[in-house]
């Protein structure tokens, strides 16, 4: 059976963002691993309101930033994908993993 591992970025540095996925799409295909990716979502703007005290009522400006998004698929490679995972990614980007295993077409389980 096949793995697929489906790798999601977001970040409210998209310098840091692009930086690092570019050199990830590198080192997998430098290693032969197949990848699919990175695509990019429209970014979201965050809104984060401030008050001025620990009750409701004062408040200052809202806070509000943008957070960009990249995902990528990583088929078969299962070793490859591992290290990948296990990477240290800048503390401005969260990582998330999901691994999907593949049947082949024509495969009955009995």
């Amino acid at each position: 059976m096949t793995f697929v591992t489906k790798l999601d970025f977001a970040s409210g540095d998209r310098d840091v963002l692009a930086e690092t996925v570019q050199e990830l799409k590198e080192t997998l295909e430098r290693k032969g691993a197949e990848c699919k990716g990175p695509h990019a979502t429209p970014s979201e703007t965050v809104t984060v309101p401030l008050y001025k005290n620990l009750s409701a009522g004062d408040e200052f400006s809202p806070w509000r930033y943008d957070v960009y998004r990249r995902s990528m698929e990583i088929h078969g490679a299962d070793d490859i994908a591992r290290d990948v995972v296990g990477r240290d990614f800048p503390d401005s980007i969260h990582v998330e993993v999901e691994v999907d295993q593949k049947k082949p077409l024509g495969h009955r389980r009995d």
